[in-house]
């Protein structure tokens, strides 16, 4: 019974990380839930006919807490708070069913999941069971402790708040084609060829958890976002810079000797970077520490 349970192990991270948008809060979440399956007297235990759903119900109320927490830590926390980049590949986006590829790539977005965050933390549980990972809504309202019908509703008005931000669909060579130009005109330090390349209203934040140096507040504008991008390129000269791939599509990495120090992600938006999230926080790129 242990073997099974351990075996659920990667999906439970997957379903606690989109609900909370953090890798480290998602582990602990996991391993929270599996010391209460194994503090269970093994006559219990053994009565549970569907250890999956047992621990996928404990996690997601644990999620549910830590999101109630979570603001309160944030108004803690130092400058900008960015979730984790995620590669473009790798278990917490790839699924055994293709069909639902582009559903779980997009749920570990930066774009989408800072779109979650204008959801409570029940609109959040429900979205991310029902419309990411397809349970019912019985077994959503179960979570909850609610009704089907109160699962239902509270997934439906998640819906209603993502509906206003969410991007359109983006054209991954389009998307490609942009940052490689970004990153070009960074490299040779042109700015008018930079500029060219952002929307007009584009907004840059950067999360360096009060580790690393960071932005402490977004900024706005093409021509000012431009050049704090070339004052950062300035400031690291022995930086490698190379292309990448985030759930959000193509990025821009920063490595030194130990891996990869910074995740430039971004969004396009008809063919111009409107959206620029770079994360510093070396806590927040254990994903992406094997050297480049």
């Amino acid at each position: 019974m242990a073997e099974q349970a351990a075996a659920h192990r990667q999906h439970l991270i997957r379903v606690a990380f989109r609900i909370v948008g953090s890798l480290t809060d998602a582990e602990d979440a996991v391993q929270e839930a599996f010391e209460r399956w194994y503090r269970l007297p093994v006559a219990d235990r053994r009565d549970v006919r569907n250890s999956a759903a047992w621990l996928t119900t404990v996690v997601s109320r644990i999620c549910l807490d830590l999101l109630g927490s979570a603001a309160h830590r944030r108004e803690e926390y130092v400058g900008p708070w960015l979730p984790e980049p995620i590669p473009g590949t790798g278990p917490l986006v790839s699924d055994d069913d293709p069909v639902d590829q582009a559903i779980m790539r997009e749920s570990v977005s930066t774009a989408m999941l800072r779109l979650m965050e204008h959801m409570t933390p029940a609109e959040r549980v429900a979205f991310v069971l029902h419309d990411v990972f397809h349970y019912s809504f019985t077994e959503v309202g179960s979570v909850l402790d609610r009704s089907a019908g109160a699962a239902r509703e509270l997934a439906s008005s998640g819906r209603r708040r993502l509906s206003g931000g969410k991007r359109a669909d983006v054209d991954a060579a389009r998307n490609r084609e942009v940052v490689e130009a970004f990153l070009i005109a960074a490299g040779t330090g042109e700015l008018a060829a930079l500029v060219r390349l952002l929307d007009p209203r584009v907004v840059l934040t950067s999360d360096g958890g009060g580790i690393a140096r960071a932005a402490l507040n977004p900024i706005y504008g093409s021509d000012k976002v431009a050049r704090f991008v070339l004052g950062v390129r300035r400031r690291n000269p022995g930086v490698r810079v190379t292309l990448g791939e985030t759930a959000d599509g193509a990025a821009i990495l920063f490595s030194d000797e130990a891996g990869v120090s910074g995740v430039l992600n971004f969004e396009v938006v008809d063919g111009a970077v409107s959206q620029i999230w770079i994360q510093w926080n070396p806590r927040k790129l254990g994903l992406w520490k094997a050297p480049a």
